[in-house]
């Protein structure tokens, strides 16, 4: 067990960070850490619904990114709208922010956003003369990562081809993998959680006792509960697709699940004992980020290690549009 930041880092050669998607979704390779015997195998996406039983279930996320990035008409300015409480009020981060101080307006998104507040993060509460168009002036919200503005091929590969409830500011990338071809082949069902401005926040303590994480929204529905219910009663698993799809069935009180919405700050790091999860899917993730930590809760911090070194080593492609884990 580790408490220390420094503790999930690990070295990454810039040019296996993934800016672009593979040509086609199911082109992916995929690790294969197994938890039992510790050991680690390759193989490729469109081999996933060979390790899928009919008596599992498959969980995904099917939460849609919004077009939540934003710029002034100079482009000096950029808005990234993280959380809407009205038709006329979002939370959002802003920059420059010395020029988004409390009571600035600035024409945006065929609108105008006057700052109403400053919360402690240093994210404005933005208030809007109509709603911002942002079908029409938004762009989709890539990682800072891929150093290049969104582009037409992002608004359909940073959105998974199952996405619904619009509400995101990040994709949950290991929803990406799938096409509608592999989801007719395995048992599955959906819940929502809208990933927000956790994502975007670098854990800054070396003490991880210390950080805090955001609140997340999230629904699970009717059929989705019954249906994990049902899957666990029988002795099926229950196969996560992403660390958002395990944040949100990790928060859930112990016993039969029931469908409900609400928030959740769950942190899972090691040692967290799972009680939903058997087994997880998974893209490779920052250092020294919560998304790395959960993982390692899942599978162990050593292996994970073991296994982020050897896809350096096989050249693996990293973070949002890159390869995938799975861990069973």
């Amino acid at each position: 067990m580790s408490s220390r930041l420094s503790d999930y880092q690990y070295h990454l050669p810039s040019e296996l960070i993934a800016n672009r998607p593979t040509e086609r979704r199911e082109q992916s390779r995929m690790m294969v850490v197994d938890r039992s015997t510790g050991t680690i195998s390759h193989q490729h996406f469109t081999e996933f619904p060979s390790f899928i039983t009919p008596t599992d279930l498959v969980i995904l996320n099917d939460s849609r990114v919004i077009p939540a990035r934003l710029h002034d008409p100079t482009g000096k300015i950029e808005i990234l709208l993280l959380e809407k409480h009205s038709p006329l009020r979002w939370s959002a981060m802003v920059r420059p922010g010395k020029k988004m101080r409390q009571g600035t307006s600035v024409d945006v998104a065929g609108t105008e956003a006057t700052v109403l507040g400053i919360h402690e993060d240093g994210t404005r509460l933005l208030e809007f003369a109509a709603p911002p168009d942002l079908d029409r002036h938004g762009e989709m919200p890539i990682p800072p990562y891929f150093h290049r503005p969104a582009d037409a091929q992002d608004k359909e590969r940073y959105q998974t081809v199952f996405a619904q409830d619009p509400g995101s500011v990040a994709a949950p990338t290991a929803g990406l993998h799938f096409t509608p071809e592999i989801l007719a082949k395995i048992p599955h069902s959906f819940l929502t959680l809208h990933v927000g401005a956790g994502t975007f926040q670098p854990v800054k303590s070396e003490n991880l006792l210390e950080h805090r994480m955001h609140l997340e929204h999230y629904t699970l529905p009717v059929d989705a509960a019954a249906r994990i219910n049902s899957t666990k009663n029988h002795g099926g698993r229950l196969v996560a697709i992403g660390t958002t799809s395990t944040r949100v069935l990790e928060s859930q009180p112990p016993g039969e699940l029931v469908a409900t919405s609400g928030s959740t700050d769950i942190f899972i790091r090691p040692p967290y004992q799972f009680q939903r999860v058997d087994m997880l899917l998974t893209n490779f993730h920052l250092p020294g980020s919560t998304l790395l930590m959960l993982v390692s809760a899942f599978a162990g911090r050593e292996l994970i290690m073991e296994a982020y070194d050897e896809a350096v080593h096989e050249k693996y492609r990293f973070f949002s549009y890159g390869d995938c884990m799975l861990i069973v």
